[in-house]
């Protein structure tokens, strides 16, 4: 091709993209979830989804594909088209614990899709029975010490953030419990309330409903700081636990990889607005939710840290799965 008739090509197709970000999007945009239905995450998307449908004149379809480790949702993202019509919603596990942990993955967190926007981060509690008699975290670390293996605590999958809460707090208090994992979130606090497992970390719009209906109760918050909507729940430091014990997360939006730059940066500016939303952000806090926005760059960065943080962490425990 004729040097001069290239730049000319090169010209229109940048043209197009910009033209193409402008226009975004024209038809339904379908954002898969690898949460279940009810979960914090799923709460917030749709709640997000609803305001951006608003912004944008178009359906946002909310697509539940939990199961798998998430790896469901990863996959069916890393198939679709890179054109902004398909985003999924993923938490710190998926990307800076994933690769990590398991030998094998079915997705590449860094070739396989790419960072859109950030919607909140969030810290766990130490969840137990509300009749349970341990009142601190150093009294279930005394029964742990007691019985080794003894005790359990839940999780919603091996290598999950609620997984790496209880393993983290084995190692840190040096002690031996029993890890069960079940299908679904919801079903940890069930099992809790229930007596069938001792006790498991938990955000505060997981649990909230069974805290509320006074069937499990908050030993102490993983936090290094008090909450402000829990103010009397003390942080596992306060509580008699390990010192420098600390457990967040965050939940994003991503996209497949090669997603056009001017639809990306669209979408991050538009969640953006639809985050300063009162009523959401209301809602955000009254669950411990902190609204978090950020930049594309920002949120890659983020991740990057939280990424050599885990790996850390995981190579101190051990921890590798086939």
């Amino acid at each position: 091709m004729h040097k001069r008739s290239f730049v000319a090509a090169a010209l229109a197709c940048t043209v197009a993209v910009g033209v193409h970000g402008q226009t975004f999007p024209d038809r339904p945009v379908k954002v898969l979830l690898p949460f279940p239905a009810g979960t914090g995450p799923d709460t917030i998307m749709r709640m997000v989804g609803e305001r951006l449908a608003r912004v944008w004149g178009q359906q946002v379809v909310i697509e539940n594909r939990p199961g798998a480790n998430g790896w469901l949702a990863m996959e069916a993202a890393k198939r679709a088209p890179a054109d902004g019509y398909t985003l999924v919603q993923v938490d710190a596990p998926l990307i800076a614990v994933a690769p990590h942990l398991w030998k094998k993955l079915p997705y590449d967190p860094i070739k396989d899709v790419e960072p859109v926007a950030t919607l909140y981060r969030t810290w766990y509690f130490v969840a137990v029975a509300a009749d349970s008699k341990w009142n601190t975290v150093g009294d279930l670390i005394q029964a742990a010490k007691a019985a080794p293996g003894g005790l359990s605590y839940g999780s919603s999958g091996v290598g999950g953030n609620i997984h790496l809460g209880g393993a983290m707090l084995e190692q840190a208090a040096g002690v031996k419990m029993t890890h069960i994992p079940y299908k679904e979130t919801p079903q940890i606090y069930m099992a809790i309330s229930n007596g069938d497992i001792s006790w498991a970390v938990g955000t505060a719009s997981t649990t909230q409903p069974m805290l509320k209906a006074r069937k499990i109760k908050y030993l102490a918050i993983t936090a290094p700081q008090r909450s402000a909507i829990f103010p009397d729940v003390p942080t596992v430091a306060e509580s008699q636990g390990p010192a420098h014990y600390q457990l967040q997360t965050w939940v994003s939006m991503y996209a497949p990889r090669g997603t056009p730059q001017p639809i990306v940066n669209k979408i991050n500016a538009d969640v953006g607005r639809v985050l300063q939303d009162p009523e959401l952000r209301a809602y955000m806090g009254s669950v411990g939710f902190e609204m978090l926005i950020q930049t594309p760059a920002e949120l890659q960065d983020m991740a990057r840290k939280d990424s050599m943080v885990f790996k850390d962490i995981l190579k101190d425990l051990k921890l590798a799965l086939d």
